[in-house]
C-alpha cells in the first residue's frame, strides 16, 4: 500500500473512532450506557449538545486533514436534529365533535418556594380542571387555595415520607364532581428506617385533607390517583418522579417503571407533573411505550424547556409533562413563569372523545 493510501485509510479509521466518541454522550443508549452516570444526566440536554456538535463539525472544516471527521460529525448532528424536529413541528389534530376538552396544569412549587399568589393567578386565569403540584405540602396547598378568590377546587395531599420533596398535592375543579383520591402504598412494615412514615414537625402532618397517613408509596415521591365523579372511565394521576441523581439512577428507573405500568394497563389515563425525565431518556420513552404520549412533542412544543427555570430558554430541558394514553387527543401545551420555583409551570389541553 502506498503512503498516500495508507494515510487516507488512517484518516478514515480515526474519523470513525472520533465519531463514535462524539456520539457517546449524545446517544448513550446505543452503547448500553444510558443508565450510567454521567450519561443519564447529559442526555437530558441532547438538543443543546447537538448544536454544539454541529458547531464543532463546522469549525473542523477549517483543517483539511480533519474534513472526513468533520463531515461525519456534521452528518451526526444533522441526523439528530432531523429526529428531534418533529417535537417542534408537529401540529395537533382538531378534537372530534362531541369531545370533552380537559385543561391540565402542573407546577413544581419547590417545597413552597414558589409564590403561592402567582400559582393561584395562573389557576384563576386558565381555570384548569386539574392542577398537579409536586413538592406542595398541605400548608402550601392551602396557601394557594386561599388566593383562589372563590374558585371552587377540592384539594388533597399525599406525602410519601418525611422529605419535603415527597409531598404531592392536587387541586381538582369542583365541576368534575365527587371524585375519589387514592395512591398505591407500600406495606408500612417494609419501609426502611431511612424513610420514616412519620413526618417531621411542620412537614404537612396528616389530617382530614391528606389521603391516609404519611407513608411510603409505590413511587418514591408519591402520587395521587383521581377517579370517579364526572370523569367516567378516565383516570387522572398527579405524579412526581425521582430525579436521576448519580447514585440513585436505579430509583429513578423504578419510578418510571410505575409510569409504564399505568400506561400499559388500566383505563384511559392522563398523568401530569414533574417526571424528572425527558423525551431523550430511553427509559422515559420505554415507559410511555406504544400506549402513551407526552402532549408537548405531539403538538409542536417538545422543545419548550421547563427546568432549570433560572436559565435562558435555550439552556432548559423539558422534564415537566402532561402524558395521555392512546385515544385521548393532545391539544395545546405552553409553559409559564413560576416565581420562586426552579421549574416553569405547564398547562396543556387534552380532548376526551365522547
Amino acid at each position: 500500500m502506498d503512503t498516500e493510501a495508507a494515510w487516507n485509510l488512517r484518516r478514515i479509521v480515526l474519523s470513525v473512532l472520533f465519531l463514535l466518541v462524539v456520539a457517546l454522550p449524545l446517544y448513550p443508549e446505543l452503547y448500553g450506557l444510558d443508565e450510567v452516570t454521567p450519561f443519564t444526566q447529559l442526555v437530558s440536554f441532547r438538543p443543546q449538545l447537538l448544536v454544539l456538535v454541529l458547531v464543532l463539525g463546522v469549525a473542523m472544516l477549517l483543517r483539511w486533514n480533519w474534513r472526513i471527521a468533520a463531515g461525519l460529525v456534521i452528518l451526526l448532528a444533522l441526523t439528530g436534529g432531523a429526529l428531534i424536529a418533529p417535537r417542534d413541528l408537529s401540529k395537533p389534530n382538531p378534537p372530534p365533535a362531541g369531545s370533552r376538552v380537559l385543561t391540565v396544569m402542573a407546577a413544581n412549587v419547590l417545597g413552597g418556594g414558589a409564590d403561592a399568589a402567582e400559582v393561584a393567578k395562573l389557576i384563576s386565569t386558565h381555570k384548569p380542571d386539574i392542577v398537579s403540584l409536586p413538592e406542595a405540602q398541605v400548608d402550601v396547598r392551602q396557601e394557594i387555595e386561599a388566593h383562589l378568590q372563590g374558585l371552587k377546587y377540592n384539594g388533597y395531599t399525599q406525602q410519601a415520607n418525611a422529605a419535603v420533596e415527597s409531598a404531592t398535592s392536587v387541586l381538582v375543579a369542583a365541576g368534575l364532581g365527587s371524585v375519589q383520591f387514592d395512591s398505591e402504598k407500600l406495606d408500612t412494615g417494609k419501609v426502611s428506617a431511612e424513610q420514616p412514615g412519620t413526618p417531621k414537625p411542620g412537614a404537612g402532618a396528616p389530617g382530614a385533607e391528606t389521603i391516609g397517613p404519611v407513608q411510603q408509596t409505590s413511587t418514591q415521591f408519591g402520587h395521587i390517583v383521581i377517579t370517579g365523579g364526572n370523569l367516567g372511565k378516565l383516570r387522572l394521576i398527579a405524579y412526581h418522579g425521582y430525579p436521576p441523581l448519580p447514585k440513585d439512577v436505579t430509583i429513578w428507573k423504578q419510578d418510571l417503571q410505575i409510569v409504564k405500568d399505568w400506561c400499559s394497563d388500566g383505563p384511559p389515563t392522563i398523568l401530569a407533573g414533574d417526571f424528572n425525565a425527558t423525551t431523550d431518556h430511553a427509559d422515559f420513552r420505554a415507559a410511555l411505550g406504544r400506549h402513551c404520549k407526552s402532549v408537548a412533542p405531539s403538538v409542536g412544543a417538545g422543545l419548550q424547556g421547563t427546568w432549570p427555570a433560572d436559565r435562558p430558554a435555550l439552556f432548559r430541558t423539558q422534564i415537566d409533562h402532561v402524558v395521555a394514553t392512546n385515544g385521548l387527543l393532545p391539544g395545546k401545551f405552553r409553559t409559564y413563569d413560576l416565581p420562586g420555583s426552579d421549574h416553569r409551570a405547564v398547562i396543556a389541553t387534552v380532548a376526551v372523545p365522547g
